[in-house]
């Protein structure tokens, strides 16, 4: 499972027990989520390239800063759900 897999594990396991616990193999789903949030995650930083200047370390943050917007938007496309309603447990 890779970080993103985990991240989504961990963030459905906490926020939404029951749609977790009703998963048939949750290992394959996480693993094949996580490989999912990669490829978007590759596909929107490609998108969001910024024109690079010639100063390494500006390019560098603007590169860190682009990944991390991308990894942001993908997780909270295809993984982050909203928490249960515990009301409706009641």
């Amino acid at each position: 499972m890779n970080q993103y897999g985990k991240i989504a594990h961990d963030h459905w396991q906490k926020h939404v027990p029951r749609r977790f616990e009703a998963l048939y193999d949750p290992r394959r789903f996480f693993d094949q989520l996580g490989e999912e949030i990669e490829a978007r995650v590759e596909e929107l930083t490609e998108s969001m390239r910024p024109q690079l200047g010639a100063d390494y370390l500006a390019n560098l943050q603007q590169l860190n800063a682009v990944k991390r917007d991308a990894e942001s938007q993908a997780l909270q496309e295809l993984a982050l759900l909203p928490a249960e309603d515990d009301e409706t447990e009641a």
